[in-house]
């Protein structure tokens, strides 16, 4: 089937899942209600990384290449230039705890930032 062209779509999923929790929190400070998406996965996303869980995209993945007949990863663009950026070589865990706690605290302080906003605006504009 197509399992190789599925996992590579999951691949594709997980690096925007990524970028939202990164960055998204900037879209926020110009479009507050995107909080709502954004709040959860970035404490999703940090959540994972402080407490050392694997995602659930990163398991569905490693299933869909298993299904395609191979354990490893191909040398395609999706797989040499997004997985890198997703499970870097030498991962370590206090790494891996470095970028979760970053990823907080970069959203606490935007999110700060708009409450402190929200809040100086006087109420009727």
């Amino acid at each position: 089937m197509h399992y190789r062209l599925w996992a590579d779509l999951v691949v594709v999923l997980h690096a925007l899942f990524v970028l939202i929790v990164l960055f998204g929190g900037l879209a926020v400070l110009r479009w507050p209600r995107l909080a709502w998406v954004h709040l959860p996965a970035a404490l999703w996303g940090g959540l994972i990384e402080i407490g050392g869980w694997f995602c659930p995209l990163t398991h569905l993945e490693n299933r869909l290449r298993r299904l395609a007949g191979g354990a490893g990863y191909g040398t395609d663009f999706i797989e040499h230039y997004l997985e890198p950026v997703l499970y870097p070589a030498g991962l370590t865990r206090r790494t891996q705890l470095l970028f979760g706690i970053t990823a907080l605290l970069i959203n606490l302080a935007i999110y700060a930032r708009l409450w402190s906003r929200r809040r100086s605006v006087p109420p009727g504009l």
